[in-house]
């Protein structure tokens, strides 16, 4: 019989499981593919990171807030994850989730202090420091979520070096990427993570600073357990498919409307990443 302990986590990890599935199509189609043992602590660092990047991006502000009562919610929210970290439990479900991840998993405040600092330059500046804001909003979920594939594995120095640049370098394609996508509605918010109204000569520039993050994040993914390569697999295909698009499309029409990849491409992305892991060794 479950203790009330264990109902209750397996209620705040269910809890997560429908933040992904309200926010990201993509991201709960790789998660699928991840083996059990990884599937659900890489889901309970999405819906920690999903919250949090809500209250600084327009949710708490359309019910009202003030940008110092956002600040002070925040605040709050990091507070709380640092105490459940500590202890293993939260009344907020969210924080519940991950904490039991970042028990098991050996994440600590080296990767959740930056992930909170960069949200909150979302409240402090509209143009905050890029690098800074992609190693605490991005690189360091890459790492968060290399914390959970490595935690009952051996690799060597220089593998761990490798994998390590790669988690970081995948985490900052995918924030790139999602920059480019979200001029419009960044705009809207006065933000300018890329530097204002790019021209197509800046969108290039971009893209090629990303396919080099892509490629080095490649390098990686051979050392990863096996039952961890198909959906990063699955998601560094997807978003060089992006990046694809992206470079294939105006820069004044990027503040138009969101570069998508249609979903039979996605099956057929997930399919090859899947076939190609299939034949590898452990």
């Amino acid at each position: 019989m479950s203790t009330a302990l264990e109902t209750f986590t397996r209620t705040a990890e269910g809890a997560a499981n429908e933040v992904i599935d309200a926010y990201s199509t993509s991201f709960g189609m790789a998660t699928r593919l991840l083996g059990a043992r990884h599937r659900q602590h890489v889901r309970n660092i999405y819906a920690l990171v999903r919250v949090a990047d809500e209250i600084v991006d327009g949710v708490a502000a359309q019910a009202g807030l003030t940008i110092p009562e956002q600040r002070a919610v925040l605040e709050r929210f990091r507070a709380d994850t640092a105490e459940a970290v500590a202890r293993g439990y939260s009344a907020d479900v969210v924080i519940h989730a991950f904490a039991q991840t970042a028990r098991a998993c050996g994440i600590g405040e080296e990767l959740t202090a930056p992930f909170f600092d960069s949200m909150a330059m979302d409240l402090d500046a509209p143009n905050p420091d890029h690098d800074a804001y992609v190693w605490g909003s991005a690189e360091v979920v890459g790492l968060m979520c290399l914390r959970v594939f490595l935690r009952a594995e051996l690799r060597s120095a220089d593998q761990l070096a490798v994998l390590d640049h790669g988690a970081r370098q995948l985490g900052a394609a995918f924030q790139d990427i999602n920059f480019l996508r979200d001029l419009a509605a960044d705009e809207t918010l006065g933000r300018h993570y890329l530097g204002t109204r790019l021209s197509d000569a800046d969108r290039d520039l971009w893209v090629a600073r990303i396919r080099v993050q892509l490629a080095d994040a490649a390098l990686a993914i051979p050392l990863l357990p096996k039952d961890a390569r198909a959906a990063v697999r699955t998601a560094h295909a997807l978003f060089t498919r992006l990046a694809d698009r992206i470079a294939a499309t105006p820069a004044s029409e990027l503040y138009e409307r969101r570069i998508r990849v249609p979903g039979a491409i996605k099956v057929g992305i997930a399919a090859r990443a899947r076939a190609k892991t299939a034949l590898e060794r452990a």
